[in-house]
């Protein structure tokens, strides 16, 4: 208890500055702790651990958590402090974690139970297809994959590209009755970024590559393909990093702002979208921030609507489809109470532009998957499903 008082002290005096990972030199004690709702999940140590592999252990048991109760906030863990007692005794054992898939552990730990003795260990524990149940059954089997990629961009008063990067994730769906071998191909261009090797031509350069667990890796590096037992439901297949993929942004925007009287302010926007033709961004989102006060706004814009957002302190440019290799305008005149150069430089000095889109049918890498195939021992046929897209995450320009 006293290794919790040091650590309450320590969050009093730090607040957010608290490292997730801290010394306690008097107890000679590490903590290592993250927040959620509200709630801090906190881990000690007095032996050299490996931080990284705490973290991510405590990240699995919210996720288990969330299984369980669907949300982890102080009310669902008094209420289920039982259940997590058992979930506690089966994860981990002497300070080693040990099983955290949350679909297995609701086979033998019930929401309501009381105790184990009696409960007999699921055959997949034991099993070297430790993810996944024998024995499942559907009528229909389909197997779905999504790949996601999230565009990060960061753009300056001068138009240059000071951040981009992507991140992908393979996100797959799997209702496949037995024991199915699954088997993914990708384009042969892919290369994994490995310290000393170089990728030539117009090969694709993936970093940070993360599989999940049920992925056997033996035969990617010769054909770029997949093999692995899938988990039964939804998970991450891979997951992937390009740092800056390319110096165009996928959609450019242009901003001027003009101080036209002590009370009107204009704004000029101009989006440009710079992917192909045959594609279009879906559900586009412009956030303009605005200086205080604002009232009256005249718009002119040919596409999309504009509200006014008083609470944000910004214009929110909503645009329902916006062709590729496409330009599209906006002004804005608002009324203010009053503003000098001085408020209107300061505004424009204020939070960036921000943006909001999808692009169905679409990757900014290029990657692609080439098959997707589905074997299983009683030979019955699988429907799969692939689909692309682009979404925006931290997607800014500054004015």
């Amino acid at each position: 208890m006293n290794y919790l008082e040091s650590f309450i002290e320590k969050e009093k005096q730090e607040s957010s500055d608290l490292s997730p990972i801290s010394y306690d030199s008097r107890l000679d004690v590490t903590f290592t702790h993250i927040r959620h709702n509200g709630l801090y999940i906190l881990s000690t140590s007095k032996y050299k651990s490996d931080g990284s592999a705490i973290l991510t252990f405590m990240l699995r048991l919210i996720d288990i958590f969330q299984y369980y109760f669907h949300s982890v906030e102080e009310e669902s863990i008094r209420d289920n402090f039982v259940v997590i007692y058992e979930l506690l005794d089966e994860v981990i054992d002497h300070g080693y974690p040990q099983f955290t898939d949350a679909k297995i552990l609701s086979e033998f730990i019930t929401v309501g139970a009381h105790a184990l003795s009696s409960i007999v260990v699921p055959e997949a524990i034991t099993n070297s297809v430790s993810w996944r149940s024998p024995g499942i059954k559907y009528k229909k089997n389909e197997v779905f994959l999504d790949v996601v990629e999230t565009v990060d961009l960061s753009v300056n008063s001068n138009g240059s590209v000071i951040r981009s990067n992507v991140s992908g994730v393979l996100k797959m769906k799997a209702f496949l009755s037995g024991m199915p071998e699954c088997k993914l191909g990708l384009n042969e261009s892919i290369v994994l970024a490995i310290p000393g090797r170089d990728g030539t031509g117009k090969s694709i350069r993936l970093e940070d590559v993360k599989f999940h667990h049920c992925v056997r890796l033996a035969g990617f590096e010769r054909d770029k393909g997949i093999t692995f037992v899938p988990p039964d439901g939804e998970f991450n297949l891979m997951s992937y990093r390009l740092s800056n993929p390319s110096e165009n942004p996928l959609i450019a925007l242009d901003s001027s702002m003009e101080l036209l009287s002590r009370t009107r302010i204009k704004y000029t926007i101009k989006l440009f979208g710079k992917f192909k033709e045959k594609c279009s961004a879906m559900n586009v989102e412009v956030k303009i921030p605005v200086v205080r006060d604002v009232t009256s706004p005249e718009v002119n814009v040919a596409i999309g609507n504009v509200t006014y957002a008083p609470e944000q302190e910004s214009l929110i440019w909503s645009i329902k489809s916006l062709p590729g290799q496409k330009e599209y305008m906006l002004q804005v005149k608002i009324c203010l109470p009053s503003v000098n150069s001085a408020q209107a430089n300061e505004a424009s000095r204020s939070d960036p532009i921000a943006l909001k889109f999808e692009i169905p049918y679409y990757t900014v890498s290029g990657v692609q998957v080439r098959y997707l195939k589905v074997n299983e021992k009683s030979g019955y046929q699988s429907l799969p499903w692939v689909r692309y897209t682009t979404e925006a995450g931290a997607y800014e320009f500054k004015m």
